[in-house]
């Protein structure tokens, strides 16, 4: 895993010292910068890499890599697992390899075949080759988005990297603030990719390639997912026998590397499946697991992990460690937010913790991410199906019906009717509009109404043009003829997981110079979820239903089918204790004036609802706390 930088510009020397300084974090084991001849009006390529080393750790793998003809110049940031398979097509045309490494086998890949390589591999990446003979820059990003890259353009010039402060690095882009990126993280707590929050910077979407060449931009998808293939003419046992066999290939292909790895644990069927196919080739795998107090936990809805990662120790042979989440918040906050280039959402916080703990022992960490987004894991997903059963009822009655509904309940009590209050009330708001509109819905933190009441005088015309749901509705649009569970999955795997669950892992562990694998979104499971039924995916009320059935070969069925987790961190306890100096100082009525995007009456009264327990507004509280702070990095 690494870091990956460059530009093209006439004086590219400069920057790129300062770029790579910004993401030294993202690998200590090496530096390295490939600057080009003068071509066109005196403009320069600049390729820079910042190394962890994980596969072939020697100096034959120093990058930027350049091919044997000395044509293309490659910077990359990732691993591909398929790459044995690769190279051995590759030396079957007569192609010969000077190193061990998967760096190699791309640049080879790409220098006979092109962007139509790309579909050949199996992997997290993202990548840049320069092209000397054709002074042509191209950028990669992988099929799910696991890792990052974020470019922008300026003029006829270019400037690229893994992470936007080493754009803003550069100093070629000034940080400025997006107005459609601030709409859209109002929305869902994140930025729509392209969208980031810095005016002008833009995230590659996953699974498409950049081209510039002569002061041209041009983005390509180059693979999507295709629920077209779904297939109702095999069994639920081959299905299962499908899934266990291929997540198992998956794990072992995700094992591979020269330096220790481990495991997080949470005791979900998501994590505690992949520790017990890693404990079928590992004598003993070392986990780690995070906790939180019972303190904490009175406010929020979500259960401790501590108590099932425990039970799944007991019965693998794993090295088990385990730490309680309890973080100085008022140092935390800051540097999450710096590493993060955006406000910290709730997840951020034990990703960090637990990927500092655990590098302690080990360089790469397996982790049950994508499981939810592949199977239908989420309980939105659930909550559509159970919504739908209310689609008999005329709108006219329905929605005055659950309008009233949600008047009616708290959302923010104290308790163990936290949980179901919270999601009832969120149900009611949902329930009534259509398919497309309910699902988002449900994934929405301030509404258009809200919004509007929360911008500042000044603000609001700037805003009311904005659509903080387009890009979902063109995915929902692609997707129109697959099952209604497919069509949610697929939005999502287009925008809420990139956007929120895999960038966070990445900055996240990369802040503590670890390398994060996600076996469940390894290409040949993601392909296989393509084929499975949808209704084998969420089966009633069961979801995950497939999953869960090949993986109770491997663990108890009381892990297998527990009650979902999820996670994140004890926001709502914090927001009402710990933080609130912190929410008192920087979400202060003189202080959101002096920033001039919200309306100050409408922050205490927010603020106010949520303290009352009369609304459960904590998330938006801490996206506002957070927003201030990245404020205060990054533009002030």
């Amino acid at each position: 895993m690494c870091g990956i930088a460059g530009l093209i510009h006439q004086k590219p020397e400069e920057p790129i010292g300062r770029m790579l300084k910004s993401i030294e974090h993202r690998g200590f084991d090496d530096e390295g910068v490939f600057v080009s001849e003068k071509f066109g009006d005196g403009l320069k390529a600049c390729l820079g890499h910042r190394r962890l080393s994980i596969i072939d750790t020697s100096s034959a793998g120093h990058q930027p890599f350049f091919s044997a003809d000395g044509r293309f110049a490659m910077t990359y940031n990732g691993e591909l697992y398929n790459y044995l398979e690769i190279k051995a097509g590759l030396a079957a045309n007569g192609c010969e390899f000077r190193t061990e490494s998967d760096t190699e086998v791309l640049i080879n890949a790409f220098r006979e075949w092109g962007t139509d390589c790309l579909p050949k591999l199996n992997g997290m990446f993202a990548f840049a080759v320069w092209d000397e003979r054709e002074k042509t820059l191209t950028l990669v990003r992988d099929r799910s988005g696991i890792k990052p890259l974020y470019y922008a353009q300026v003029g006829e010039k270019i400037v690229f990297a893994s992470e936007i402060k080493a754009i803003l690095a550069s100093k070629l882009v000034s940080p400025e603030l997006d107005l459609e990126g601030l709409h859209q993280f109002l929305t869902f707590l994140w930025p729509v990719p392209p969208h980031t929050l810095f005016k002008g910077i833009y995230q590659l979407p996953p699974a498409h390639f950049l081209v510039w060449k002569d002061g041209r931009i041009t983005t390509k998808e180059w693979w999507d997912l295709d629920f077209s293939r779904e297939n109702h003419e095999m069994s639920e046992d081959f299905w299962r026998e499908r899934v266990f066999e291929t997540l198992d290939r998956s794990v072992g292909m995700e094992m591979i590397a020269d330096v220790p790895l481990g495991a997080f644990l949470s005791g979900g069927v998501d994590s505690s499946s992949i520790v017990a196919l890693m404990t079928r080739r590992a004598e003993k795998v070392a986990t780690y697991t995070t906790g939180i107090s019972s303190r904490d936990l009175e406010f929020d809805i979500i259960p401790d992990d501590v108590e099932w990662s425990r039970r799944v120790a007991e019965i693998l042979p794993v090295d088990y460690h385990e730490t309680l989440l309890t973080p100085d918040l008022t140092e935390l906050l800051p540097k999450l937010v710096y590493h993060m280039d955006a406000p910290v959402i709730d997840m951020a916080i034990p990703s960090y913790l637990i990927s500092e703990q655990s590098r302690a022992t080990q360089k790469v960490m397996l982790s049950g991410m994508g499981g939810d987004e592949v199977f239908g894991g989420y309980p939105r997903q659930m909550a559509m199906k159970l919504a739908g059963v209310t689609d008999f009822i005329p709108s006219a009655v329905r929605r005055p019906l659950m309008r009233t509904l949600d008047s009616m309940l708290y959302g923010g009590v104290r308790g163990k009717l936290t949980a179901p209050l919270r999601n009832a009330k969120k149900f009611a708001r949902s329930a009534a509009m259509d398919f497309e509109s309910r699902y988002l819905g449900f994934g929405t933190y301030f509404t258009d109404e809200r919004k509007t009441r929360l911008y500042a005088d000044e603000l609001r015309p700037s805003m009311k043009d904005f659509d903080a749901y387009r890009h979902h509705k063109r995915y929902f649009e692609n997707c129109r003829a697959a099952a209604p569970l497919n069509r949610l999955l697929y939005v999502d795997f287009k925008t809420f997981m990139p956007a929120l669950n895999l960038d966070t892992t990445d900055k996240t562990s990369m802040a503590a110079n670890l390398e994060v694998r996600v076996p469940f979104l390894n290409h040949e499971l993601v392909s296989l979820t393509e084929e499975i039924p949808a209704e084998l995916k969420i089966k009633g009320i069961k979801r995950k239903y497939i999953l869960k059935k090949a993986a109770e070969s491997l663990l108890p069925k009381e892990i297998v089918w527990r009650k979902k987790a999820g996670f994140s961190a004890p926001v709502r306890s914090w927001v009402r204790t710990s933080l609130r100096p912190l929410i008192d100082e920087l979400l202060s009525e003189e202080t959101v004036r002096r920033r001039g995007l919200f309306d100050p009456r409408e922050v205490r009264r927010i603020i106010g609802l949520n303290q009352s327990g009369r609304e459960d507004f904590n998330l938006q509280v801490f996206q506002l706390l957070n927003f201030e702070i990245w404020m205060r990095e990054f533009l002030d």
